[in-house]
């Protein structure tokens, strides 16, 4: 299966605060907010909502495809995704401009205040699908990206007859009501956390019944309830799996849609998807970083069978699996 998956390609700078937001944020004074937060480390790491699921999905064995912009300092992370097993052919390089920057704070109830920095993502409407990687796609995941082009991705997609799945996520602030309502309708399936799915309702007018009919499916993560699929008017309740410990959070949705749309690629079942997905997730709740973590697809197998029952379905995904995996 040929799988793109479009969206924002960045650094991400993490930075733990050891409060709670909640605790210095006062409700009737919202109206003239201004508050600091003074924070003791900050890491980089390889981010972007793209590359985040291309690495995940990678590690389980697909080939994905990434289309993106990056800047002029995306080398060493162009080099690090084609070893994992990521190919970036669709990734368009714009010399002197930087890369997407993501600024995320976390507090210690896994709260995050975030700001993105656009940078190269400004720039990535200029990429065609039917010119990059897109025409011989089985399926393109628009995922957030600068709103001109995931607006583009999804016209492109209606015009090619490609599915696709609707990931506007942290762009929904962005995405007009009426732009959110055209990716929704037509796509295979709409993906966003439970308080993406209330904005989506707010934006639209669209009560909740209309989103399911609207999308070819949904699917909602539940942060540490799990996740809730819906598809043809059957919903599949999907548990989490316990990580251990709780490190950070950035990324594990990311990592969610990855182990669910292999899953889908491997036509196992939404049940056993959506339990891949919140397998795929825990991994990255388990480390710093959103492409820190690894394991070869005998490991993924092994814990999947330590909490759910496949009934030997998942000896599909071990099929091919090299001795030797890049660390």
């Amino acid at each position: 299966m040929r799988i793109v998956i479009s969206g924002s390609i960045a650094f991400d700078y993490l930075m733990p605060f050891p409060g709670r937001f909640v605790e210095h944020i006062l409700p009737t004074e919202i109206d003239h907010l201004s508050v600091s937060f003074l924070v003791d480390t900050m890491e980089k790491r390889r981010g972007g909502v793209a590359p985040n699921i291309a690495y995940t999905l990678a590690l389980l064995g697909e080939r994905p495809v990434l289309v993106g912009t990056a800047g002029e300092d995306f080398a060493d992370y162009r080099a690090w995704l084609e070893k994992h097993g990521v190919d970036t052919s669709g990734v368009m390089l714009l010399p002197d401009v930087f890369t997407a920057s993501f600024f995320v704070t976390t507090d210690l109830d896994n709260h995050q205040i975030a700001t993105f920095y656009t940078g190269a993502m400004a720039y990535s409407h200029q990429i065609a699908l039917a010119e990059s990687a897109g025409r011989d796609a089985d399926l393109v995941v628009v995922s957030p990206d600068a709103p001109r082009a995931m607006i583009q991705r999804v016209q492109e997609c209606q015009t090619l007859g490609i599915p696709y799945w609707y990931d506007p996520s942290q762009q929904i602030i962005r995405l007009s009501g009426e732009e959110l309502a055209a990716g929704i309708e037509g796509c295979h399936l709409l993906v966003v956390n439970e308080y993406e799915f209330a904005m989506i309702r707010e934006k639209t007018g669209w009560t909740e019944e209309q989103v399911r009919k609207k999308a070819g499916g949904v699917a909602i993560t539940l942060a540490e309830r799990g996740a809730l699929l819906v598809v043809q008017d059957e919903e599949h309740w999907i548990p989490p799996v316990p990580p251990n410990p709780i490190v950070e959070p950035t990324g594990a949705g990311d990592a969610f849609r990855a182990g669910l749309l292999r899953g889908h690629s491997l036509n196992l079942g939404w049940d056993i998807a959506g339990r891949m997905g919140t397998l795929a997730a825990a991994y990255v709740l388990e480390q710093t970083g959103t492409q820190t973590h690894h394991y070869t697809r005998q490991d993924f197998v092994s814990r999947y069978r330590d909490n759910f029952d496949d009934q030997g379905a998942l000896d599909v995904l071990l099929e091919g699996e090299p001795a030797f995996h890049p660390a």
